[in-house]
């Protein structure tokens, strides 16, 4: 609901919007369920290791934020 309102708000799609963050458990879960393109920064909370225990996954994972211009288009 929270996503839906604010790209509502901000008046973009889910399809050109993206959920960067590091956890798996809030961030990358409530960005797939909300239809957006998810990024793991694996900096912070989550690691590989910690991946294998969620039936999800994020579309990216990247060892930091830092690293993220590289793969946007």
């Amino acid at each position: 609901m929270m996503f839906r309102s604010a790209l509502n708000k901000l008046g973009v799609h889910s399809e050109g919007t993206g959920m960067i963050g590091d956890r798996m458990d809030t961030d990358i879960v409530a960005g797939i369920e909300a239809g957006l393109h998810t990024v793991l920064v694996l900096s912070g909370i989550a690691d590989r290791a910690e991946i294998a225990r969620y039936p999800f996954r994020p579309k990216l994972m990247i060892d930091s934020v830092a690293n993220l211009l590289a793969h946007v288009s």
